[in-house]
C-alpha cells in the first residue's frame, strides 16, 4: 500500500481548492479565493516544491522584484505560499512529510511537516494533521490537487 502511495505522489499536480477551517467553529475561508492557482511537485529522487497564490495578483509599480512600496509587498507576501525540499511517506499509512528547506514564510524553514494523504483517481487530497496558525487563529488546512497531464 505505501509503495503504491508513493508512485501515484509521483509528478505534478495543479492546485483545485484550499480550504481553511478554523478550530473555533467560525466559517471556513478560502485564503487564495475560489479560484486558487498552484503546483506540487514530487520528484522519484524523494523531492517536494509547492506554490500556491491568489489568481490576478496586482504587478509592482516599479516593475523591480525588489523595489515596492509596503502594500504591494504585503501583497505580495499574503498571497502567496511557497517552499520545497525533501520528501517521505509518513510512518502512519496514509501520511507523507513535506520537508521545508527553503520557504517564502521563514519559520517554515527546516521544518518538516505531517500530512494525511489520499488519491481518488486523478485527484490528490492534503490536509494538515496538527492545526496550523493562520490570520491569528488556529486551522486545519485542505487541499484538493488534480494531476497534471503533459502540455506544453
Amino acid at each position: 500500500m505505501t509503495n503504491i502511495l508513493r508512485e501515484q505522489l509521483i509528478g505534478a499536480w495543479r492546485l483545485v481548492s484550499y480550504i481553511e477551517r478554523p478550530r473555533d467553529g467560525s466559517p471556513i475561508r478560502q485564503p487564495m479565493t475560489d479560484r486558487p492557482q498552484g503546483l506540487i511537485l514530487y520528484t522519484p529522487d524523494g523531492y517536494m516544491s509547492a506554490q500556491l497564490c491568489a489568481p490576478e495578483r496586482s504587478h509592482f509599480t516599479s516593475g523591480d522584484w525588489f523595489v515596492a512600496s509596503p502594500e504591494e509587498f504585503k501583497a505580495e507576501a499574503t498571497t502567496y505560499i511557497a517552499y520545497s525540499g525533501p520528501w517521505q511517506l509518513g510512518e502512519q499509512p496514509g501520511t507523507i512529510i513535506h520537508g521545508m528547506d527553503v520557504s517564502l514564510f521563514p519559520n517554515w524553514c527546516g521544518q518538516r511537516q505531517l500530512r494525511r494523504a489520499r488519491i481518488e483517481g486523478d485527484r490528490l487530497f492534503l490536509s494538515s494533521v496538527e492545526p496550523v496558525s493562520s490570520g491569528g487563529i488556529e486551522i486545519d488546512a485542505t487541499l484538493e490537487w488534480q494531476k497534471c497531464s503533459r502540455q506544453i
